[in-house]
């Protein structure tokens, strides 16, 4: 449907300030909260990782036995029984890593699952403003690879933080069991590891929420480019070369804020590498001088040196998650402000259900502006009695599918009233009063599925017996049973494999399964051919019969077997009556009348 009142400077500022929430927290708090449901399965990964811990405190102390006691002593009973022991180790500890990897998975899954259904429930809530002003390549973007580059975090970020830091833990008590100096030594230089984290963390985060919004814009610029209306836009006009020069700068733009990124990570990672060598050394140097001097054993120097693997590889895992984490903050940023965006059509507390719908439609004194001060509608007023049809004619732009927007609740009126039946919509359920009200617009919008899914779409219970009769109504049902699988045959994307008359016949057939009591129609005709139109024309008399119809009307048969004719002019109810009231003021539907009715006339005669 078009929108012949919109501002769109407007809207981006209304969208802004209303349909998205500005994002409210970021924290690890919050992302921490996404496990909230997962805690069971938690404390088991915790436990099996907390044994993987445990087994890996072992071997360094078996090497000592073996370098101490077993060689020393040439006891070849205890060589065979230690070296035992360190094969017997990994596999226990290896079987615990693949239960708890497994476990782990699953938990990352699911909150991902979460966050995807999550955001695609609050998207679903969202009125039509938020998606005229968003592209539909970021939405799947944010839907897809943002919450696909968030899953290292999200597996790693609970599990591996309480596993690295119960693994430092212990080895800072073991190092200190076997040499307090030495462990003090080996301490000292741990804050060298976290001096470069905060500007790395920073750095990361800005650059990879850049780089996810280049993506996003990708994302757009190929479902636009690669969609069947823009592929078959490209070929006529022969805009692959431009296309293909815009893609590439996109392409360049991804690929050099993946490179900083990476360069930035590997950096730190460089620095946080040469700590750990450092360490060792400082402990070679002074237990070294310690063996010489026969105050240290061979054994507990190799046993310590292994332990600050065990020290200052989790220490650098710990840090680089803190890293990872700020890094993902820039993309659960671009998450949660999906997640956060607050919906502008929403029912009212203690809403009602809409029933025994006459049909009755009234407008008072409704004004609609996009934004505060410039108006799409001023002080509209009618009425349509139930079964009527009212054509809506005016200039382009003078508001006439916003208007018709307001009956469904698309939008909200600023000022005024919509009724139906007499109640205000804003006082019943949007599901109830949704459901008695249908469209039909010139580009009628068809799934890349079987014509019987896009017709169950309107009805999911419909028989058989019910689609061949709405068809039959529509003019359709011969020519969807001469196709090779008759309901069952897919329709292309967009419906493009049907033509355009055939596409509008399927979208009044589905109306007519919806069964409502009010209709909207952008006129279907406009632009199709005479044969398709004639079969169209009378497919809409039959859906229109006995119901409550607002036409934007283009066809002259249209506004003469109109009830009523209002016209619109700057978003103003410029005139209303009938056909014949309307001629003799002599205003802008005479006017209208003499020019663009006069062209369409069926008998070809200039009127009169």
């Amino acid at each position: 449907m078009r929108d012949d009142g919109i501002r769109m400077g407007g809207l981006d500022k209304q969208l802004q300030g209303r349909s998205k929430a500005t994002l409210k927290d970021v924290s690890l708090r919050r992302i921490f909260a996404l496990f909230r449901p997962y805690l069971l399965p938690l404390a088991v990964i915790l436990l099996l990782a907390l044994g993987s811990a445990v087994l890996g405190l072992f071997p360094p102390l078996i090497m000592k036995r073996i370098i101490d006691q077993a060689l020393a002593q040439h006891s070849v009973p205890q060589l065979l029984e230690l070296s035992f022991l360190l094969v017997l180790l990994p596999v226990v500890g290896g079987l615990l890593g693949v239960w708890q990897n497994h476990e782990n998975t699953k938990v990352s899954q699911g909150v991902m699952r979460d966050l995807r259904q999550g955001l695609f429930a609050n998207l679903q809530k969202q009125s039509m403003s938020f998606f005229t002003h968003s592209k539909s390549g970021e939405l799947i973007q944010r839907l897809t690879s943002d919450v696909q580059a968030v899953q290292g975090v999200i597996s790693s970020l609970v599990v591996q933080s309480v596993t690295q830091a119960v693994i430092v833990g212990t080895t800072i008590v073991i190092l200190f069991f076997l040499d307090w100096r030495l462990a003090l030594l080996a301490t000292v230089i741990l804050p060298l590891f976290i001096m470069p984290v905060r500007r790395v963390s920073n750095i990361r985060k800005q650059l990879r929420f850049e780089t996810q919004k280049v993506r996003g814009e990708m994302s757009a610029q190929l479902g636009e480019i690669f969609g069947v209306s823009g592929a078959l836009l490209t070929r006529i006009f022969q805009r692959e070369p431009e296309q293909q020069r815009q893609f590439e700068a996109t392409n360049k733009q991804v690929m050099d804020l993946e490179l900083r990124l990476n360069l930035v990570g590997r950096w730190y990672g460089m620095v946080i590498g040469l700590l750990g060598p450092l360490g060792t050394a400082l402990i070679f140097l002074y237990g070294g001088y310690n063996v010489v001097h026969g105050t240290m054993t061979v054994g507990g120097i190799v046993a310590f040196t292994l332990y600050l693997g065990r020290l200052y590889g989790p220490v650098g895992t710990l840090l680089n998650l803190h890293v990872e984490a700020a890094t993902a903050l820039g993309v659960f940023q671009r998450i949660f402000e999906y997640q956060d965006a607050k919906p502008d059509i929403v029912d009212a507390p203690g809403a009602a259900e809409l029933s025994d719908v006459r049909g009755e439609v009234s407008f008072c004194d409704v004004s609609f502006a996009y934004e505060p001060g410039q108006y799409a509608l001023r002080r509209i007023s009618f009425d349509v009695r139930p079964g009527e049809v009212a054509a809506i004619v005016g200039p382009s732009g003078a508001g006439k599918s916003t208007l018709t927007g307001l009956l469904a609740r698309l939008y909200d009126p600023a000022e005024g009233r919509v009724l139906i039946d007499g109640r205000d919509m804003r006082e019943v359920t949007l599901r109830s009063l949704r459901e008695q009200v249908a469209f039909v617009t010139q580009e009628s919008f068809m799934f890349h599925a079987t014509v019987r899914d896009n017709l169950l779409f309107a009805k999911l219970d419909a028989t058989q017996e019910e689609l061949e009769t709405a068809c039959r109504g529509a003019y359709i049902h011969d020519l969807i049973a001469s196709l090779p699988e008759g309901y069952d045959t897919m329709v292309g994307e967009r419906g493009h494999r049907l033509s355009g008359g055939e596409r509008q016949r399927i979208a009044i057939a589905r109306a007519m399964l919806k069964n409502p009591r009010i209709l909207v129609l952008d006129e279907a005709t406009s632009h199709l051919d005479s044969a398709s139109e004639a079969y169209v024309q009378a497919a809409l008399e039959q859906l229109m019969r006995g119901r409550t119809t607002l036409v934007i009307a283009h066809r002259l048969s249209t506004v003469l077997a109109a009830d009523q004719i209002i016209v619109l002019e700057s978003g103003g109810l410029a005139e209303k009556g009938t056909h014949s009231q309307l001629l003799e003021l002599n205003g802008l539907y005479a006017r209208l009348y003499y020019t663009q009715f006069a062209k369409v006339r069926e008998d070809g005669e200039r009127p009169k």
